[in-house]
């Protein structure tokens, strides 16, 4: 089944070992040229981490643009080319990177980086961990990320044009299944 074109901001969210990033990737195949965004840390110790990046990058196109930033997604953002459409994998690495802000530094931040989103003339996917299914973090950074994680999850489904869920390899469509919630 072949994608259409995304417009806009899209989301796609759920939880880990889901297929959140197959479904954006193929979300975002019908793009000419793309720009993937890798906004976590390499980690090169770390080798399960090292094996999930060897998987994205043997399922990648390799005429896909890379850029690896290391939380520092406005940066990427704003160095992505133009004519380019984005596919962000994930905010997680966002929102990790910048802990220690506190809450109007990281306020200001997320409106920024909405900012930025909005003003781009290509389609960009997102895809975004969902936090707060599971068990509660036991300690307050991890609170922290997932409250953060889920505040901001939240003011971009406000501007993004389609949000989808992807849970055991299926995606479900939010904006066509579901209601907003008031706020």
């Amino acid at each position: 089944m072949a994608a259409d074109r995304p417009e806009g901001l899209v989301l796609v969210s759920g939880p880990s070992r889901g297929g959140k990033s197959r479904w954006a990737e193929h979300l975002i195949a019908s793009c000419a040229e793309v720009t993937y965004v890798a906004t976590s840390p390499a980690r090169p110790d770390d080798a399960s981490w090292q094996q999930r990046l060897k998987l994205h990058r043997e399922r990648r196109p390799s005429q896909w643009h890379l850029l690896e930033c290391d939380g520092q997604l406005l940066d990427a953002v704003n160095k992505a080319p133009e004519h380019h459409a984005l596919l962000i994998d994930a905010l997680g690495g966002f929102t990790a990177a910048y802990l220690q802000l506190d809450s109007d530094q990281w306020n200001t931040l997320e409106t920024d980086l909405l900012r930025t989103l909005k003003q781009r003339l290509e389609p960009v996917v997102m895809v975004i961990e969902e936090t707060g299914w599971g068990v509660v973090p036991p300690t307050a950074i991890g609170g922290l990320f997932r409250d953060r994680q889920g505040r901001f999850a939240q003011r971009l489904a406000l501007q993004a044009n389609r949000s989808w869920l992807v849970v055991q390899g299926r995606a479900l469509d939010l904006h066509a299944l579901g209601q907003a919630v008031p706020l």
